[in-house]
């Protein structure tokens, strides 16, 4: 996959979704040896790497600097203009998992350097952008607070890895999101290609996977993509769900070829569960 680049192959790190990427740069996952569990994520990038060294074509490290903060949730936007019923940003941290808790075999934790599925991911055509990444950089999408975490086992050298992002709008703006998200999934069903620097991955599909009953409408994904040299097929899982003017998305992948078949339903309930217990009353 194309999710993260490297200066050659041999220097090349993997992001817990089996993506290469130079030092530096946002990370779809995370940088392997930084972050809170970086011992087990050398040890998932070197076992993965069998398998997904054909992946990309990137011969130049991204360009691009870490944020400044080593947790960019934890600096407040602002709520100006925030429309009816946007929760803030100190709310929304209050509903989304914290570091370090358990969600069945799983542990939380906040990303170790800037936000995952960033403005460094783009697609062609751009009709498929909210596929590949609903950042605020490269969609006309802008949250008033947003909250990122991941989800994996830290036991597991090889696992799945889920991206929980929580995002708040202005007014209609998470509906725009889940409506462009429709129109993405219609139009970008027969394949389409993510973008990042130099590199490029193919999505061969984009097809409808079984959505949860949760919230005001939701949305799910299966992603077909192969690598450069045409011999695997990668598999990821995306699902959006929104309640009123908040959107909980999950983005599941291994560094694996496995097809995990979805994203682990323990991570989208014990989420959703945390986010209406204690979602503020008349709130979005």
């Amino acid at each position: 996959m194309s999710h993260n680049r490297a200066a050659t192959h041999d220097h090349a790190e993997l992001d817990a979704g089996g993506r290469m990427f130079g030092a530096g740069n946002h990370t779809r996952g995370r940088l392997v040896g930084h972050g809170p569990r970086g011992g087990r994520q050398t040890l998932r990038a070197a076992a993965a790497t069998a398998v997904v060294a054909a992946v990309l074509t990137g011969t130049a490290a991204c360009g691009g600097e870490a944020q400044d903060s080593a947790k960019p949730d934890a600096t407040p936007r602002s709520t100006a203009g925030a429309g009816t019923g946007a929760l803030t940003q100190q709310q929304l941290t209050a509903l989304a998992f914290t570091d370090g808790e358990q969600v069945g075999p799983y542990t939380a934790s906040e990303f170790s350097l800037g936000e995952p599925y960033g403005e460094d991911f783009t697609a062609d055509p751009a009709d498929c952008q909210p596929l590949v990444s609903l950042a605020s950089d490269v969609t006309s999408f802008h949250p008033v607070a947003e909250v990122h975490r991941e989800v994996d086992d830290p036991d597991e050298m090889i696992g799945p890895s889920v991206a929980v992002q929580l995002r708040s709008y202005a007014d209609d703006g998470a509906a725009r999101v889940m409506k462009a998200l429709d129109t993405a999934g219609r139009q970008c069903a027969g394949g389409f290609t993510e973008v990042r620097a130099i590199a490029r991955a193919k999505y061969l599909k984009a097809e409808p996977a079984k959505a949860p009953a949760i919230g005001d409408e939701a949305k799910a994904y299966r992603f077909t993509i192969l690598d450069v040299k045409g011999k695997l097929k990668l598999y990821e899982y995306l699902t959006v769900v929104r309640s009123g003017t908040t959107t909980l998305s999950f983005r599941a992948g291994i560094t694996d070829a496995k097809d995990i078949g979805g994203v682990p339903q323990e991570v989208i309930k014990a989420q959703w569960v945390k986010f209406a217990a204690g979602k503020p009353a008349g709130g979005a």
